[in-house]
């Protein structure tokens, strides 16, 4: 089977190991949520497609998976704007550039990647009411994007004066690590900061999106309602 693009064969093999791999993490998933006293019902897996065909993502669809997240605006125009099954939903979890701004409301139903006020506010412009999650940088990594709690204070208090903005929950990225258990103190803090800054603004944010392939499992016991998941669907990137 060719892609749309017709750059890349989807073999049988690769078919058979995507709806393996899908099967391997939807089982821990769950295995995960009895273990922590929780519903699978309580988090939303995310297949993150970031150089991933579309043949493949179709495939995904077909087995079951409805929630995809793509990093870059460019790659995801590509695929979203060509893809006509309405019962997918496509995340924004990437950093977004101020001139990429425009393309969120037409291509995204939710962004995991608020970080700085000025998106809030160009986004609230477009009329569209968009699901947000504000990313949090609790590494101290600068090489992640990510903004600190006091700025995120400020633009929750702002964003009471806007239209189409709904606020939804907090973002974050671990250290990158081989050892998942050491992610848990950065998702714990997450969920912290959540219910403290819920409390301090009267509001009701649910969303934690937290963990990936390599520790995932550690976030949902943590309280994480949306992973996001790549490698450990898709194989390695191309």
């Amino acid at each position: 089977m060719r892609s749309c693009r017709g750059s890349h064969i989807v073999g049988r093999s690769v078919v058979n190991d995507i709806e393996t791999s899908l099967k391997i993490v939807q089982e821990k998933i769950v295995r995960t949520c009895i273990r922590s006293g929780r519903s699978e019902n309580d988090v939303k897996l995310i297949g993150v497609t970031k150089g991933v065909d579309i043949k493949k993502i179709q495939h995904a669809v077909s087995l079951g998976l409805k929630d995809f997240g793509e990093n870059y605006v460019q790659e995801a125009r590509g695929k979203i704007e060509g893809f006509n099954d309405k019962k997918v939903t496509w995340h924004m979890i990437g950093y977004i550039q101020t001139n990429k701004i425009k393309y969120i409301p037409k291509l995204f139903e939710c962004v995991h990647s608020i970080d700085r006020w000025e998106l809030l506010e160009k986004l609230d412009t477009y009329g569209k009411t968009m699901k947000v999650l504000f990313e949090l940088n609790l590494s101290g990594e600068t090489s992640k994007h990510g903004t600190e709690t006091d700025n995120l204070k400020r633009m929750l208090e702002k964003t009471r004066s806007l239209q189409h903005i709904q606020p939804a929950g907090l973002m974050t990225m671990p250290p990158l690590t081989m050892v998942p258990e050491e992610s848990r103190v950065i998702f714990r803090r997450l969920k912290d900061i959540l219910h403290m800054v819920n409390k301090e603004f009267s509001l009701d944010m649910r969303e934690l999106s937290m963990g990936m392939s390599s520790d995932f499992e550690v976030a949902i016991e943590e309280g994480a309602t949306m992973v996001r998941v790549g490698g450990a669907i898709f194989g390695e990137r191309t």
